[in-house]
């Protein structure tokens, strides 16, 4: 994502479907390439690999994130999220570098939150829950 974001230019992203992770203990989320022959060597920072020949050596870096159980397809604003919830938005928001403006949490149009959460000036990061 953070390779799309960075070639087509996007200045916010939408979570569309997040109520489809409740439930989930944890959250595994892809946040570096490694090569798999030099296990230990990161790929430079929003590369991905332009051949699919190149992709198929190449393994994701995760980090785990904590779940929440609560239904949220009933929120209608974003303070009324689950703190995991918003702290996997903000995640998302500080690994992007660019904001998420808004979070979907049901099927319906309507189902969409707006995400008043600034980056953080000083690093490029989304305000801390954590």
């Amino acid at each position: 994502v953070k390779y799309s974001a960075l070639v087509n230019g996007f200045d916010s992203v939408n979570i569309t479907k997040l109520d489809v992770l409740t439930g989930l203990k944890t959250i595994r989320v892809a946040i570096a390439y490694r090569n798999k022959q030099m296990t230990e060597v990161r790929l430079p920072r929003g590369y991905f690999p332009s051949h699919l020949e190149d992709l198929k050596d190449v393994v994701c870096e995760y980090e785990t994130l904590e779940g929440w159980s609560e239904d949220i397809s009933t929120c209608t604003t974003w303070e009324e999220l689950p703190t995991n919830a918003k702290k996997y938005c903000l995640r998302i928001q500080e690994l992007l570098g660019i904001p998420v403006s808004w979070v979907g949490v049901g099927p319906d149009r309507s189902s969409m939150l707006k995400v008043n959460v600034p980056l953080n000036q000083n690093d490029g990061g989304a305000q801390s829950l954590y």
